[in-house]
């Protein structure tokens, strides 16, 4: 098996371990997060009406000042992005979706960063 393969079915089985206990709905929404080499994305999710209601990248938020747009320094300010837009539409309370990567660096930096600009989780 190619090495790849191996390491995305790994992930692919931490992602779906981590989603059988966590789920969003209209008052507690599931924010999950994304991480790729450049890029990273969080949203927050009503999963019982199966729609996404707030979401922030890399791509699409200023990251002035950040090395690369794949670093910490742009996890938090994504993570700031998003809980003001979620605030805005009323949502004070999440459910966190580490989507199956480790609780640190870039995902406990955003994850930070949005408890500290308001959110609850």
């Amino acid at each position: 098996m190619d090495k790849t393969k191996f390491k995305n079915k790994k992930w692919q089985r931490r992602k779906l371990r981590v989603r059988k206990k966590i789920s969003g709905d209209a008052q507690n929404p599931r924010l999950t997060v994304f991480r790729s080499l450049r890029h990273m994305y969080a949203q927050i999710i009503d999963d019982e009406a199966g729609c996404t209601l707030v979401s922030a990248s890399t791509m699409n938020v200023d990251v002035d000042g950040a090395k690369t747009k794949g670093n910490k320094d742009a996890a938090a300010k994504i993570g700031e992005a998003l809980a003001r837009k979620a605030q805005e539409i009323g949502i004070r309370q999440v459910r966190f979706d580490r989507n199956g990567y480790k609780y640190h660096g870039r995902v406990k930096a955003l994850a930070d960063a949005a408890r500290e600009a308001g959110l609850v989780f």
